[in-house]
């Protein structure tokens, strides 16, 4: 689906959270210490969705604000939870709800929410978006040397 290049950086982000769902579910089936699907876990939080969640909470949130943008904050509040408890405890259900929900997610912002956001939002709307996205946000780079996954 071609995404408005006004979101199109936001939207190219979630290739990123759809792998990191991917990987933790290879961590999982492959029976890898749980020590090392949390610390992928953690690191993907600080250094991926906890920007992107802000920008997403920053700059959408003011212009559109219905069922979408409460369910997407929900879900955003939800995973940080997740994130929260995995780092105070390991476990593979935590591991696997926080995968599930996250792919979820991703999927319901691609599919429905963003669509949702160009049908709703004006021309001059999304391209101020466009600007503060571009002033603000830098290209996700996935560096995490442990390939537990493999």
């Amino acid at each position: 689906m071609k995404r408005n290049e006004n979101i199109v950086l936001l939207s190219r982000d979630h290739h990123f959270g759809l792998l990191c769902s991917w990987k933790i579910r290879q961590g999982i089936r492959n029976k890898v210490k749980p020590d090392k699907i949390k610390n992928y876990i953690v690191y993907f939080w600080k250094n991926h969705l906890e920007e992107h969640f802000r920008e997403e909470e920053q700059i959408l949130f003011p212009y559109l604000k219905d069922e979408y943008s409460s369910r997407i904050q929900s879900e955003h509040t939800q995973l940080k939870v997740l994130v929260s408890q995995i780092e105070s405890l390991e476990g593979l259900n935590l591991f696997s709800d926080f995968a599930d929900l996250l792919d979820q997610h991703i999927r319901f912002e691609e599919r429905h929410w963003f669509p949702h956001l160009e049908e709703k939002l004006s021309h001059e709307t999304l391209s101020r978006i466009g600007k503060e996205l571009s002033h603000i946000h830098t290209e996700e780079t996935d560096t995490y040397d442990d390939e537990f996954w493999k």
